[in-house]
């Protein structure tokens, strides 16, 4: 007899206005009961009864009542959902089918069943991709959601790379294309086929988009720098393009690589291969003997025809002295040596003007036919290694500083230093640890860079590591603006236009340029594009690193086996952690730490672990660990302290 009663309705919605109601979160917990979190600032419990209208992550408006002397929060508005488009797995029960996230804290089973029109053969535990159709606080009668697409059967063992890229939405294959191939940038191209460029790349590669020689010259050198040429052959704003503008980067995961171009035009048409013409755009660069970057810098279309393709290996082990291989002849042989004297000159003046990035190594994958993993391994950025880099940041400052004196149009990297609500906080520590530097200018170019230089000169890795979470994310603009993580004023990538379509753009800004063009502004939403996409592949290349690192190293969980590992965060709930010998991380919760909660003091804020008011471990800190637990389903490993 109450039931659609206006007056009780009535009633009900008085009382809730009168009811204090908040924004936020909801956290759940794998005991049933959850918290709301609002902002950061303030939680409250919600019970189990309410979490069955909720999943972990909406956004919700809730109202605030006492039960039991306790204040909880009832959810009562949606405002966004943590769930749209989710991979999970199917769990059937008697002739229904019901879908798992793949998400760590979320359990739940929604209820679902074919997209509209779809017909799907579904099993237990298979993977799919699904889109929440229904939601309790919607007025819904519970959860429900369609299954939109089978990404992979249970029993398929590159279910980890189908995931992978199916979560973070990203193109499974590359772009087909069976059409003619063709130039039509009709661009006059010089002849600089005489000139025995040369790629240095891992022994792998079939993707080569750059080659470079180099010659002495009266106060320097001479850098000559070919990159492959796509757009002579992409129409801007034909299909092929925005298949490439779509994806906006190469996708490299352990064992497959997603092309952003067809493969015939990346790993073959436009692949610089020794002893074939292909299409380029070339920089001359000079550089002084201190390493200093010349501002006349010529970009030119040409013609070119690679002489060698080196691998990095062996170019660092004949620098070295070392390894049975021999540059091909006399001219090479000095061509090489000239690469690493301008290499050495030119990282000395960044080490001086910019800022150089550590040494840290690279860890690569050994699959087997299957997909499992052989081993790691470490691998060194090595003299060769820093031959490429070196050559590749000039002629991308080279860039950067060429498109700023032709109007500024172009896609730059740009990093700001220290956010902006940060930067006192910043200020704050650096004082506290007394660093010599003129701390009221670390928010420009030039203080940013003398501090990072007085880091990374005096070795404070702690310190470094503390100050880092006060850091900007790079972004990516279409406006020249400086790059504090470099020390540059201006870094417009254009030397991997087979990977990334931004330097695709740029190769064309620069043709526009010679021809005497007006140049186009790119779309003010392509910056945002390719952003997003640049976030989306480093996701994916890390879950799918996670997801490897559970399965090679699951024997080692439980087992006496020592890791020295180095400390990269320390949160309230414990330590992160990188093995060294491997790059796997683990994550040392607290109570590993020390068993006694009272006398335990892991401190966010300062990066340290106490115990009992003693230092026990901190930031850049070199320790022994074992590990625990290796969590398939969570793609997480467990470690403690080593005793």
């Amino acid at each position: 007899m109450f039931k659609d009663n206006p007056l009780l309705a009535q009633l009900k919605a008085e009382i809730r206005e009168n009811l204090k109601t908040v924004e936020g979160n909801i956290k759940a917990s794998d005991k049933g009961f959850g918290f709301l979190d609002v902002d950061g600032k303030e939680s409250y419990f919600v019970p189990p009864p309410y979490m069955k209208k909720v999943i972990h992550g909406d956004r919700v408006k809730a109202v605030v009542r006492s039960e039991k002397d306790k204040e909880v929060a009832e959810p009562d508005t949606l405002i966004e959902p943590s769930l749209t488009r989710f991979v999970g797995r199917i769990k059937q029960r008697d002739d229904r089918f019901y879908v798992v996230p793949d998400h760590p804290l979320i359990k739940d089973s929604i209820r679902c069943r074919p997209a509209k029109g779809l017909k799907l053969d579904l099993k237990q535990g298979d993977w799919v991709v699904a889109e929440l159709k229904r939601h309790p606080l919607k007025g819904d009668n519970g959860f429900n959601a369609d299954v939109l697409e089978k990404v992979a059967g249970t029993d398929d063992g590159y279910a980890p790379w189908h995931v992978t890229l199916a979560r973070h939405n990203l193109q499974k294959t590359a772009p087909e294309f069976d059409g003619e191939l063709t130039l039509i940038d009709g661009l006059e191209r010089q002849d600089l086929s005489h000139i025995p460029f040369a790629t240095i790349d891992a022994a792998s590669t079939q993707d080569m988009d750059d080659a470079i020689w180099i010659e002495k010259v009266e106060g320097g050198y001479q850098l000559w720098v070919a990159i492959a040429d796509p757009t002579a052959y992409v129409v801007e704003g034909s299909d092929l393009d925005k298949a490439a503008a779509l994806r906006a980067f190469t996708v490299y995961l352990p064992g497959k690589n997603v092309t952003m171009l067809p493969e015939v035009l990346s790993d073959d048409l436009c692949s610089l291969k020794a002893g074939e013409p292909r299409p380029a755009l070339v920089a001359r660069l000079f550089v002084a003997d201190d390493g200093t970057l010349g501002d006349d810098t010529e970009f030119t279309p040409a013609w070119i025809q690679s002489r060698h393709k080196l691998v990095y290996n062996n170019v660092s082990d004949w620098l070295d002295g070392s390894g049975d291989w021999q540059p091909a002849n006399e001219d090479e042989a000095a061509t090489i040596k000239l690469l690493r004297d301008f290499t050495e000159a030119r990282t000395a003046w960044r080490q001086a003007h910019a800022l150089v990035f550590g040494d840290r190594p690279d860890y690569r994958f050994e699959l087997d036919e299957n997909g499992n993993v052989v081993t790691v391994h470490r691998e060194e950025r090595r003299i060769a290694n820093r031959i490429v880099e070196e050559s590749m940041i000039a002629a991308n400052v080279a860039c950067g500083e060429y498109l700023r004196r032709h109007g500024g149009i172009g896609v730059y990297n740009v990093h700001n230093g220290f956010e902006d609500e940060k930067i006192e906080d910043a200020k704050a520590l650096l004082a506290q640890h007394e660093v010599p530097v003129d701390i009221d200018q670390v928010h420009t170019l030039e203080g940013y860079a003398a501090m990072r230089r007085w880091l990374d000169g005096n070795k404070k890795q702690f310190l470094d590591g503390r100050l880092r979470r006060f850091q900007s994310y790079a972004a990516i603009t279409l406006e020249a603006g400086p790059h504090y993580g470099l020390g540059l004023t201006a870094y417009a990538t254009w030397t991997s236009p087979i990977r990334k379509y931004g330097d695709m753009v740029n190769h064309r800004i620069i043709k526009a340029i010679l021809k005497g063009e007006q140049v186009a502004k790119p779309n003010d939403s392509l910056a945002q594009h390719l952003s997003d996409h640049r976030r989306l592949n480093r996701l994916a290349e890390r879950d799918m690193g996670d997801w490897l690192y559970v399965r090679w190293l699951k024997p080692q969980a439980g087992a006496d086996t020592q890791f020295d590992a180095e400390v990269i965060d320390v949160n309230r709930g414990g330590m992160k952690v990188r093995l060294v010998d491997n790059g796997a991380v683990a994550f040392v919760p607290a109570s590993q730490i020390h068993d006694v909660k009272d006398e335990l003091d892991v401190n966010f804020e300062a990066g340290t672990v106490l115990i009992k008011g003693e230092e026990s471990f901190k930031l850049a800190d070199i320790i022994k660990v074992q590990l625990t637990e290796a969590n398939e389903e969570t793609r997480s490993l467990v470690a403690k302290p080593a005793k």
